[in-house]
């Protein structure tokens, strides 16, 4: 009896601690950063995250030397990704070109507390028969074969943000809000550097059972509209996993906005985290799982 009195009593304490001396100060140290301070305290605490902040869109997007690259991405990813908190639809493309099997694959929705979108630009090292290619480990292209990537993210018919960059793996999340994937419409504009390449592209897209009508070719760009994946999910056997993750995803949504309903904006928002507590704020920006297995870049 008297063990659980004191184990409530410093809860108590702890818990006063927070609310009355812990909380105030964080406020105040944000309130007193201007937002070129704040842009470079921030960018200092993402980037090893392989993270980087747009201040005019509010959002937060993959950097091109992030440390994922390094790792390679296979189905196997998108089949297990319920089982962290990543709910998502996908459409991966797989073509042949100058020897090797490329993917390019889509993805939508939601990524723990963010909702978001990325496209990812990846190669194997030789030809692959269609059998091999959900087992095979892709690899993120090197600087010379990325491409000019554009995203537009919709919710409902909303616009969220818009990101073009030269990239091999361009994302974008909004962090703090929820979604469902079949809310959200993707557009992506791709830009091949030959029509060979852009040809064996859009031939796998029909492959994949996108009609002609659902892209658009304009010189070597493609831009298609990705609502409803037309290939089968590798996530589909987890139906009753991915309702969980969800459950959970809305309620740490629900979550964040709380705790940090002093501020608006995100950065103001992980700025307080950090200061506030510590651990949560880097349970919010590990946005992807780390990968396994490595490959050092040549």
């Amino acid at each position: 009896m008297y063990l659980g009195v004191g184990i409530f009593i410093i809860i108590c304490i702890f818990f006063f601690y927070l609310r009355f001396y812990r909380k105030p100060c964080a406020i105040r140290k944000v309130c007193c950063l201007c937002m070129k301070e704040k842009c470079c305290i921030l960018s200092d605490l993402i980037t090893p995250f392989g993270y980087a902040y747009d201040e005019q869109q509010d959002i937060f997007t993959s950097r091109i030397d992030a440390w994922q690259r390094h790792y390679g991405y296979c189905t196997l990813f998108d089949a297990t990704a319920p089982f962290f908190q990543m709910v998502f639809d996908c459409e991966p493309v797989y073509f042949n070109y100058k020897g090797c099997t490329w993917m390019i694959e889509f993805w939508k929705g939601q990524y723990g507390i963010n909702t978001g979108c990325e496209v990812g630009v990846y190669k194997a090292d030789r030809l692959l028969r269609p059998s091999e290619r959900k087992h095979t480990l892709f690899y993120g292209v090197s600087g010379c074969e990325m491409l000019p990537l554009e995203i537009r993210l919709c919710k409902n018919g909303r616009p969220l943000f818009a990101l073009s960059k030269c990239h091999w793996w361009l994302t974008g999340f909004c962090m703090g809000m929820f979604s469902k994937p079949r809310e959200l419409q993707l557009t992506v504009s791709i830009t091949f550097p030959n029509c060979d390449m852009m040809h064996a592209f859009t031939e796998a897209l029909q492959e994949n059972g996108y009609c002609q009508n659902t892209f658009c070719i304009e010189d070597h760009t493609v831009t298609l509209f990705f609502d409803i994946p037309e290939s089968p999910q590798p996530c589909r056997h987890f139906r009753l996993r991915r309702a969980i993750a969800q459950c959970m995803n809305r309620l740490f949504c629900w979550i964040y906005r709380r705790i940090t309903r002093p501020f608006c904006k995100n950065i103001d928002r992980l700025l307080y985290l950090y200061y506030f507590l510590p651990f949560a704020f880097r349970k919010m920006i590990t946005i992807r799982k780390p990968r396994k297995r490595r490959r050092t870049m040549r």
